[in-house]
């Protein structure tokens, strides 16, 4: 038998690290090729690590809970094939081993903590540099801060001001999450790991992109009239609806095509701005929010953008959204105004540049040319990234969607 090894896999661009939400084996039992491991929660998508080889499960690696960078030793699989005895060949590679887990490079690996790991050495006062680790690379894992707060030898907490830092940054959420606590009649919820990603996403998207914020009221009475007359014939003929969103989506495409420095984002020395216009939209569950992607929205046409919403949509509650779904989103729509909601600003979806919240649509009156009109009315809320966007462009780039979706009638806009 030969031991091989599963790693950590890239679940999408930009990622570089995954969290290990559930295992779905365990030690000692047999799996074949391309069977589910565990499933993996990143910032982009929940999704499954298959197995590469047919085999028996030898070592867990990590646990439930424990975040690894992507390439890192999640498990070890023990497969049919070259003989385990011992020789010069395989003494050499633990040799080596021997002297990769003694060098500096495992030090590093050692100081990158899990969220798990964090929040036990916040919670008992643990100095990590002083905890041995026994997973891959000398990594600490949680069962190695149990055993050690189970013994009743606890570090003293007195460590280099660079691990301080680097641990005060890291759990700062955590720390003021901790000093909460619960009263007699509340209830205690646990965090999914979908959440915890949502809110890792979240913190990150707010402290590196200095987010501002425009509103524009639109004039949809056209729009709605168009939409109303077509959408039970739409419905009876295409088998899915036409909604007032497919509408925006399309609107909003043709505008980022027109101004292009919005479908942009920020990379440190230097501002990359998209060749493909990729709307990536909110779909919210009871208890998480994906963002899936319509892919080359530009260049669809409205029925065509309805069908995508209605197929991600039903893949997002139904759990079969996949990785792919969720990769190479340039620039966000958020239907807020499904629910009923009037004015928001959201948060922008890292690394983009911004995102467009759509609110309700709503009766109101108005003054055209000197009279009173009852309208419908919706009012369209950007956030941007002043590192990359400035107000003249937004407001430029808002005013064109707003131009377009008060000309949507049955004369001017085709939905094939």
């Amino acid at each position: 038998m030969a031991i091989e090894e599963i790693k950590m896999p890239q679940l999408g661009e930009s990622v570089t690290e995954g969290t290990i939400s559930k295992w779905l084996v365990s030690v000692g039992e047999k799996v074949e090729k391309y069977a589910p491991l565990a499933e993996v929660m990143t910032d982009k998508v929940n999704a499954e690590v298959p197995s590469s080889f047919s085999g028996v499960i030898s070592k867990l690696i990590a646990d439930e809970g424990d975040t690894l960078a992507v390439g890192e030793v999640i498990c070890q699989i023990e497969v049919e094939g070259q003989s385990l005895e011992p020789n010069e060949a395989s003494l050499n590679k633990n040799k080596q081993n021997n002297e990769k887990s003694e060098s500096p490079l495992n030090d590093q690996n050692k100081k990158r903590y899990s969220p798990a790991v964090l929040k036990i050495a916040q919670e008992y006062d643990i100095n990590l540099e002083h905890v041995d680790g026994t997973g891959a690379g000398g990594r600490i894992t949680r069962k190695d801060l149990l055993k050690i707060i189970e013994s009743g030898t606890i570090p003293a907490p007195v460590m280099k001001e660079n691990v301080r830092e680097e641990m005060s940054s890291q759990v700062n959420s955590s720390k003021a999450a901790s000093s909460v606590k619960a009263q007699t009649g509340d209830i205690e919820m646990p965090v999914s790991g979908v959440r915890k990603a949502i809110a890792s996403n979240m913190v990150k998207s707010k402290q590196e992109i200095p987010h501002a914020w425009m509103m524009m009221e639109v004039d949809v009475t056209e729009l709605v009239k168009y939409r109303n007359s077509v959408k039970d014939e739409f419905k009876k003929k295409e088998g899915f609806n036409l909604t007032f969103f497919a509408f925006f989506v399309k609107a909003i495409a043709q505008a980022l095509k027109e101004f292009p420095q919005i479908n942009s984002m920020w990379a440190g020395d230097k501002i990359i701005q998209k060749k493909d216009i990729n709307i990536s939209i909110a779909v919210a569950t009871e208890d998480s929010l994906f963002v899936p992607v319509i892919k080359h929205a530009d260049e669809k046409t409205i029925k065509g953008i309805a069908r995508d919403i209605t197929d991600l949509a039903h893949k997002v509650r139904s759990g079969k959204l996949t990785s792919e779904d969720m990769q190479g989103g340039t620039f966000t729509v958020n239907n807020t105004g499904s629910f009923g909601s009037v004015q928001s600003m959201g948060i922008i979806n890292y690394p983009q540049a911004a995102i467009l919240q759509v609110e309700s649509i709503v009766k109101r009156p108005v003054i055209i040319d000197g009279m009173i009109a009852v309208r419908d009315m919706v009012n369209l809320c950007l956030s941007l990234d002043h590192r990359v966007l400035d107000g003249l462009i937004c407001g430029r780039f808002l005013s064109r969607v707003k131009e377009i979706l008060e000309h949507t009638t049955k004369e001017t806009t085709s939905i094939y």
